[in-house]
Protein backbone atom coordinates (compact mmCIF):
# COMPACT_ATOMS: atom_id res chain seq x y z
CA UNK A 1 0.00 0.00 0.00
CA UNK A 2 1.13 3.57 -0.63
CA UNK A 3 0.38 6.40 2.16
CA UNK A 4 0.83 10.01 2.56
CA UNK A 5 1.34 11.86 5.61
CA UNK A 6 2.60 15.10 7.02
CA UNK A 7 5.55 15.01 9.22
CA UNK A 8 6.93 17.79 11.63
CA UNK A 9 10.35 18.84 11.86
CA UNK A 10 11.88 20.62 14.97
CA UNK A 11 15.17 21.76 15.27
CA UNK A 12 17.14 21.37 18.97
CA UNK A 13 18.54 24.61 20.24
CA UNK A 14 21.48 24.68 18.39
CA UNK A 15 20.01 23.30 15.00
CA UNK A 16 22.50 20.37 15.34
CA UNK A 17 19.51 17.72 15.29
CA UNK A 18 16.00 17.60 14.69
CA UNK A 19 13.20 15.91 16.38
CA UNK A 20 10.39 14.41 14.17
CA UNK A 21 7.32 12.88 14.31
CA UNK A 22 4.44 11.92 12.15
CA UNK A 23 1.13 13.20 14.98
CA UNK A 24 -1.20 10.65 12.95
CA UNK A 25 0.87 7.88 13.88
CA UNK A 26 0.91 7.67 17.44
CA UNK A 27 4.16 7.34 18.86
CA UNK A 28 6.06 7.26 15.03
CA UNK A 29 8.82 9.87 16.63
CA UNK A 30 12.52 9.77 15.99
CA UNK A 31 15.68 12.01 15.39
CA UNK A 32 18.16 13.32 12.81
CA UNK A 33 21.53 15.06 12.41
CA UNK A 34 20.49 17.11 9.44
CA UNK A 35 16.90 17.82 7.95
CA UNK A 36 17.81 15.20 4.71
CA UNK A 37 18.52 12.94 7.24
CA UNK A 38 15.64 13.38 9.60
CA UNK A 39 13.27 12.47 6.47
CA UNK A 40 15.07 9.34 6.08
CA UNK A 41 14.80 8.61 9.45
CA UNK A 42 11.08 9.49 9.74
CA UNK A 43 10.06 7.83 6.75
CA UNK A 44 11.56 4.28 7.74
CA UNK A 45 9.73 4.70 11.02
CA UNK A 46 6.65 5.53 9.51
CA UNK A 47 7.36 2.68 7.21
CA UNK A 48 7.65 0.18 9.87
CA UNK A 49 4.75 1.84 11.86
CA UNK A 50 2.52 0.97 8.86
CA UNK A 51 3.79 -2.14 7.96
CA UNK A 52 3.24 -3.56 11.55
CA UNK A 53 -0.11 -2.25 11.75
CA UNK A 54 -0.91 -4.24 8.51
CA UNK A 55 0.10 -7.16 9.57
CA UNK A 56 -1.38 -7.07 12.87
CA UNK A 57 -5.16 -5.90 11.10
CA UNK A 58 -4.82 -3.14 13.07
CA UNK A 59 -6.60 0.21 11.97
CA UNK A 60 -4.84 2.91 9.45
CA UNK A 61 -5.32 6.14 10.81
CA UNK A 62 -6.26 8.75 7.53
CA UNK A 63 -4.11 11.77 7.05
CA UNK A 64 -5.37 14.78 8.86
CA UNK A 65 -4.92 17.93 6.01
CA UNK A 66 -1.69 20.15 6.97
CA UNK A 67 -4.00 23.35 7.98
CA UNK A 68 -5.62 20.98 10.54
CA UNK A 69 -2.36 19.61 12.55
CA UNK A 70 -1.40 21.43 15.98
CA UNK A 71 2.01 22.39 14.50
CA UNK A 72 4.64 24.67 16.46
CA UNK A 73 6.12 27.72 15.39
CA UNK A 74 9.32 26.60 14.85
CA UNK A 75 8.62 23.42 13.48
CA UNK A 76 9.28 22.28 9.64
CA UNK A 77 6.74 20.32 7.85
CA UNK A 78 7.33 17.96 4.85
CA UNK A 79 5.09 15.89 3.17
CA UNK A 80 6.31 11.83 3.27
CA UNK A 81 5.38 9.11 1.01
CA UNK A 82 5.30 5.45 2.42
CA UNK A 83 5.17 2.65 0.42
CA UNK A 84 4.92 -0.73 2.50
CA UNK A 85 5.24 -3.01 -0.58
CA UNK A 86 8.54 -1.92 -1.45
CA UNK A 87 9.55 -1.35 2.35
CA UNK A 88 8.80 -5.44 2.59
CA UNK A 89 11.05 -6.38 -0.31
CA UNK A 90 13.74 -3.96 0.69
CA UNK A 91 13.70 -5.51 4.23
CA UNK A 92 12.51 -8.97 4.00
CA UNK A 93 14.91 -11.61 5.18
CA UNK A 94 13.66 -14.72 4.82
CA UNK A 95 15.67 -16.88 2.71
CA UNK A 96 14.03 -18.15 -0.94
CA UNK A 97 15.22 -21.27 -2.33
CA UNK A 98 15.63 -21.11 -6.26
CA UNK A 99 16.68 -23.63 -8.19
CA UNK A 100 19.05 -22.70 -11.14
CA UNK A 101 19.89 -23.82 -14.34
CA UNK A 102 23.06 -23.03 -15.72
CA UNK A 103 24.39 -23.94 -19.52
CA UNK A 104 27.11 -26.92 -19.72
CA UNK A 105 29.40 -24.82 -21.01
CA UNK A 106 29.64 -22.97 -17.41
CA UNK A 107 29.72 -25.77 -14.91
CA UNK A 108 32.81 -27.20 -13.98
Amino acid sequence: MKYIYTATFIPNEDGSKYYCRVTDLPGCITTGNSIDDAIEMITDAASGWLVVAEDEGNEIPVATPQHQLDIPDNATCSIIRIDTLAYRAATDTKSVRKNVSLPAGYVD
